[in-house]
């Protein structure tokens, strides 16, 4: 499998960051790491070989990227304000820098998806639902998201306008609603232990409500909020999806 590691001072960050590519061609995957850790994160737990497959067969090219979710919701010494202006920093250097790098590295504009466990999840819905013109859809397995959940009670303007639940329920936007009815939507969860598998259902009711194709798939009691799961997820859902 070729692999590229690449690095670059990101000007909405104000630190370097390194993003890790896999594969030759394919649609981009863009994959967010599971709570703020690093870009290998992916590669380090096996789910990259879980999906080696669709990367040597030249179905997919995946982006892992750094994830800073330890310097804005999970940093207990920041104040929430602070932390909700990292995050849509971050937004930013998905949007401004990573998006770009991707059509640079593919050579031209090619489809997109995101894609993310546990708090990547999170990342993967917000990133899609916040831009579904860059994105041909996205694949979120085990996430929650309700930013309230990791706010301590701060809500603010910013809060607001990612958190998916929030701003889904009051999006009446038709172009944007449109952009997301032919997109290619997974939300799905196990059941087993410390899975949240009504965050899931939370969501996808929502989606129903506003007319949004998708697919809600829970697995059983036995697959747990853990790698296990999502090594079995993520491949099994890239065989079933149309890009």
């Amino acid at each position: 499998m070729k692999k590229e590691i690449h690095k670059w001072f990101s000007s909405n960050l104000q630190k370097e960051l390194k993003i890790a590519v896999y594969g030759h061609y394919g649609y981009a995957l863009l994959l967010f790491p599971i709570a703020g850790t690093d870009f290998l994160e992916y590669e380090r737990f096996h789910l990259i070989d879980s999906i080696s497959r669709h990367i040597d067969d030249g179905v997919l090219k995946a982006f892992s990227v750094h994830g800073i979710d330890n310097e804005s919701w999970l940093n207990k010494s920041l104040p929430p304000a602070k932390k909700a202006e990292k995050h849509q920093q971050y937004n930013s250097y998905i949007i401004d820098e990573v998006i770009p790098f991707i059509r640079e590295n593919c050579r031209g504009v090619v489809q997109a998806v995101t894609a993310g466990a546990s708090l990547g999840a999170f990342h993967a819905a917000n990133t899609f639902f916040r831009r579904p013109d860059l994105f041909a859809g996205v694949i979120a397995m085990s996430g929650i998201y309700d930013l309230k959940y990791y706010t301590d009670g701060y809500f603010d303007d910013t809060c607001y306008f990612n958190s998916p639940v929030d701003y889904l329920s009051g999006l009446t936007d038709e172009k944007i609603l449109a952009d997301m009815k032919n997109k290619s939507i997974v939300i799905a969860s196990g059941q087993g232990a410390y899975e949240d598998p009504g965050a899931s259902r939370q969501l996808s009711n929502l989606l129903h409500s506003k007319n949004i194709p998708h697919w809600l798939d829970l697995w059983g009691d036995d697959m747990t909020h853990d790698w296990s799961t999502w090594r079995k997820m993520l491949p099994y859902f890239l065989d079933n999806i149309n890009i």
